[in-house]
């Protein structure tokens, strides 16, 4: 039997985009599996959670327990950082310092996300390294990606039962832990995905790029592969995706205006 998740991160309630992705992962006639990613401690909130729970079972979909939290799982994540160790570098710039470093490139390449890392300490020295790191100075870890690619070859993944081959280059080096954030996004969604023997990933189009990045994550840590299935987004009247400031489409103010979970399915 597949296993899909449903992986929403609790800094905000659920709006229409969450529900379109809950929805479809439910129904794919597979294990459903919820898991709250909660790593940005900062903003992810209990009443959040609360409000994931009871949104979720207004829409009548029902979840195994017990629910996964990443809050808990930072040794996992450190298990694998470890394992990483051969393709990854501190990186010491500043939000500041790479900007100031794009802007003085002729030409700076572009991802997903804007430009990207220039790769200004990738090439810093082993003596170089850990001499800053001695003094102190704050660091990131990022994925050398191109010695990455190097070492695993050509990769592919199945998105809605068709193939399409890995970029690993799409993102450039990208962080996988930093001091406030112990894991990555990229990072922790590969090592939860594998270790609940996630078989099928669904979520919004806008997250179609990331599975480049993630497919690189799994080969090097000989993690399975399973299959994409990315939806279309519910866009405003605009064509922009709905964000968290989106009021007005939470769920939670759809049930107070009279909407029943079968119309909030009509809209989809």
């Amino acid at each position: 039997m597949m296993v899909t998740r449903f992986a929403p991160s609790p800094t905000g309630y659920l709006h229409l985009g969450h529900a379109f992705a809950a929805w479809q992962a439910a129904r794919a006639g597979t294990r459903f599996l919820l898991r709250i990613e909660d790593l940005d401690q900062g903003r992810a909130r209990e009443e959040f959670i609360a409000g994931i729970f009871e949104d979720l079972a207004w829409l009548g979909l029902s979840w195994e327990e017990p629910v996964m939290r990443q809050s808990r799982r930072m040794d996992a994540y450190r298990d694998a950082l470890t394992a990483l160790t051969p393709f990854t570098y501190p990186c010491f710039c500043t939000r500041k310092e790479i900007a100031e470093e794009i802007a003085r490139a002729v030409e700076a390449p572009h991802g997903p996300d804007g430009p990207l890392y220039p790769g200004t300490c990738r090439h810093l020295s082993a003596e170089e390294r850990a001499a800053r790191i001695a003094q102190g100075d704050a660091f990131a870890l990022r994925l050398d990606v191109a010695k990455a690619a190097a070492t695993v070859g050509p990769l592919s993944f199945m998105e809605h039962g068709r193939v399409q081959a890995v970029d690993p280059l799409l993102f450039g080096d990208v962080v996988l832990a930093r001091k406030d954030m112990p894991a990555s996004y990229h990072l922790a969604v590969v090592v939860d995905d594998a270790f609940q023997g996630v078989t099928l990933v669904t979520r919004g189009e806008d997250l179609l790029p990331a599975a480049h990045v993630q497919r690189l994550l799994q080969a090097l840590l000989g993690y399975p592969e399973p299959a994409y299935a990315h939806h279309r987004l519910i866009l405003d009247k605009d064509g922009r995706k709905f964000s968290k400031r989106d009021k007005s489409v939470t769920l939670r103010d759809l049930r107070a205006a009279g909407i029943t979970p079968s119309g909030v399915e009509a809209l989809f």
